[in-house]
């Protein structure tokens, strides 16, 4: 087994088992015995840089359906559907992202991997799908025009 895919597999386990523990609420702050902690309920926002942020938000918007910050009346936000977001930061060195000149990777909760993936493609998109089926779900990876990488990810039980 490669070290990747270790640390891969130990990624996907402390997220399920993360996300066991606060859907049962079970998870507390050290000391905290009485007081459940109070916690952050997701993600408020994904900034980052761009060469082109214009074309790269139209890109977001027409490929994922990601709307950007509505910028008048009328327009309407991303909204997302409830459910599991992992957080795990990795080692510096890790291979995990790809390229190792960026910093981050975005996962996108998928409700039909396959659907996606074919409407990617079918826009002369590259996306390479994990042919392993895991515990908590699939995935695909992509990158942005720039070269982010995107990972997909279609929840499995009761992650979906």
């Amino acid at each position: 087994m490669s070290e990747s895919e270790i640390t891969r597999r130990n990624a996907i386990r402390v997220a399920t088992a993360g996300a066991a523990a606060i859907a049962v609420g079970a998870a507390r702050a050290d000391g905290q015995d009485a007081k459940p902690m109070e916690r952050v309920q997701g993600i408020g926002g994904f900034f980052f840089r761009a060469k082109d942020p214009r074309a790269l938000a139209a890109w977001y918007e027409s490929n994922l359906g990601i709307t950007t910050v509505p910028r008048g009346p009328g327009d309407t936000p991303w909204r997302t559907n409830a459910g599991t977001t992992a957080f795990q930061p990795f080692k510096e060195d890790t291979s995990y992202f790809g390229d190792r000149r960026f910093q981050w990777m975005i996962n996108f909760r998928v409700a039909d991997l396959d659907r996606m993936v074919a409407q990617l493609r079918e826009r002369g998109i590259s996306v390479d799908v994990d042919t392993a089926v895991y515990p908590n779900g699939r995935f695909a990876r992509l990158a942005d025009p720039e070269g982010n990488p995107i990972q997909l990810w279609q929840p499995r039980g009761s992650e979906a």
